[in-house]
């Protein structure tokens, strides 16, 4: 039996891309900038597409951050749709080092009384949540 997954050729990353849309590029930016930048992932930005961010990782996904004129609304991250984003670290001192940073740059933690295990006591991880309401957690595997 066959199927996707075991399909000779699947692709080794299922994700290709995620694009956040923001109706205040100017505000969501530096957050992004700063977190994705110590997790390794590098600014590809288009010069001519003055609305948008583009950050890739290593492994070929990339995240967009773009305001668009579509956008109808600030982000929300109690409504339907995106409720937030799951990134990994390298470890746990990643994570203890994002920490001990993020607030400098933009970044709110969330559940910090329950820090590394909010998600549950077998899970390590840290949740971010910037300005504009969007909220990172990064996992330590």
């Amino acid at each position: 039996m066959t199927g996707p997954l075991s399909a000779p050729g699947h692709a080794p990353n299922p994700v290709h891309h995620v694009e956040l849309w923001t109706d205040d590029l100017a505000a969501s930016e530096p957050s992004f900038a700063w977190l994705l930048s110590a997790l390794g992932w590098d600014a590809d930005h288009d010069s001519g597409w003055p609305s948008g961010r583009i950050w890739r990782h290593p492994t070929g996904v990339y995240l967009v951050l773009e305001q668009s004129p579509d956008v109808a609304g600030p982000h929300d991250r109690l409504r339907a749709g995106l409720n937030h984003l799951a990134l990994r670290a390298a470890d746990r001192a990643a994570l203890d080092d994002l920490r001990a940073a993020c607030a400098a740059h933009g970044w709110t933690e969330l559940f910090a009384e329950r820090y590394p295990h909010a998600g549950g006591p077998d899970h390590t991880a840290l949740f971010l949540e910037n300005v504009q309401g969007f909220e990172v957690e990064i996992v330590a595997d």
